[in-house]
């Protein structure tokens, strides 16, 4: 037995498409696009990454690739501020029914075609899409019309996924602890839990056993939206969500034993955990001792044959983010993956 490592999600833009990006020239985005995932996968490959990904390449971002061109939208939505007093807006849906623009069973297939490796799709959360419905609502379009439209859309999205062949779906629920910060009395995170939970149980078991949730503080430029939220405060209530791996960001935790402690107490029977031992933000690559040191930690509090690991984050959700070089990137990953297998090494698997 080994121990699962797997990527998060997105990887710095090639510079060749950080340029295309900045162009108007719609032929060149999408060769470069197509040309930055394959040179995303290639050197995932060549540092002997069990599971690959995208890197995102081809998306605008993490959190709204879904609407990105949809007509019925606005730029008015939530703002969502980070500790280093920048901030990120979502758009606001003006009319409905809210349908997807763009899914993210093409950029997994779009991947596929350059590798046999299995390939990993993050997906956004349809928790996240729940916060484009305007607080005072739409004329003809109430918001129980929009939620249902929404979890159609999301099940179908991640189905999708399913059905081309991902090795695991992972929606990004990257707001969950950023609502306790907007609402501490956990009214907001129930609401989100509940949007996720109707998309989950529709599906069955053997679905769910290839669909993961993660969550993190944000990463963006350097910086957190809710690293200052009190952990304990948000796990119990996110492990119960029927999902079957749970990405945790961990490396960037200041006391992570605690965190450990709380995720061995509620960790659902048969669900896996795969914890970040990587920090995204820290410019300092990690050693694989460093790495390894972080999986033994895990190791003390929760059962081997379900534990991972992964990167806290993904490196740049945003695809303007350049805050992290796409060399430090890809060492930082290749850090991951030989620091997990020293980690297997000494727990004798």
């Amino acid at each position: 037995m080994t121990i699962p490592t797997e990527p998060i999600g997105s990887i710095p833009r090639t510079p060749e498409l950080l340029a295309a990006m900045s162009a108007s020239d719609a032929g060149a985005l999408a060769a470069a696009q197509d040309a930055a995932v394959r040179d995303t996968i290639a050197r995932l490959e060549e540092i002997g990454s069990p599971v690959v990904t995208d890197g995102e390449q081809a998306k605008p971002s993490f959190a709204t690739y879904p609407v990105a061109g949809l007509p019925d939208l606005s730029p008015e939505g939530v703002v969502i501020p980070f500790a280093d007093g920048h901030t990120r807006q979502l758009p606001q849906l003006t009319a409905g029914p809210f349908r997807y623009a763009n899914h993210a069973a093409d950029y997994l297939r779009a991947a596929r075609k350059h590798t046999n490796s299995p390939v990993k799709q993050a997906v956004i959360a349809p928790s996240a899409l729940s916060l484009l419905y305007p607080a005072g609502g739409i004329d003809g379009y109430p918001r129980e019309a929009f939620l249902e439209d929404l979890v159609n859309e999301a099940e179908a999205d991640i189905r999708a996924c399913l059905d081309a062949g991902a090795h695991v779906v992972q929606l990004d629920f990257t707001e969950a602890r950023l609502s306790l910060k907007l609402d501490p009395s956990g009214g907001l995170l129930d609401s989100l839990i509940a949007v996720n939970d109707q998309v989950l149980e529709r599906l069955s078991e053997d679905e769910r056993a290839r669909v993961g949730l993660h969550t993190s503080p944000g990463a963006d430029q350097g910086s957190t939206h809710s690293l200052d939220v009190d952990y304990a405060e948000l796990l119990p209530k996110f492990l119960r969500s029927r999902a079957g791996t749970f990405y945790l960001q961990l490396a960037s935790e200041p006391d992570p034993d605690r965190v450990l402690g709380v995720v061995a107490d509620h960790l659902p029977q048969g669900a896996r955990v795969l914890v970040g031992v990587i920090d995204p933000l820290d410019p300092a690559v990690e050693t694989p001792e460093q790495v390894r040191d972080r999986v033994l930690t895990a190791a003390r509090y929760l059962p081997v044959d379900r534990l991972g690991t992964c990167d806290d984050s993904g490196f740049a959700p945003f695809a303007d983010d350049t805050s992290t070089s796409r060399d430090t990137a890809f060492a930082k990953i290749r850090a991951r993956i030989e620091g997990t297998a020293l980690a297997a090494e000494q727990l004798g698997l």
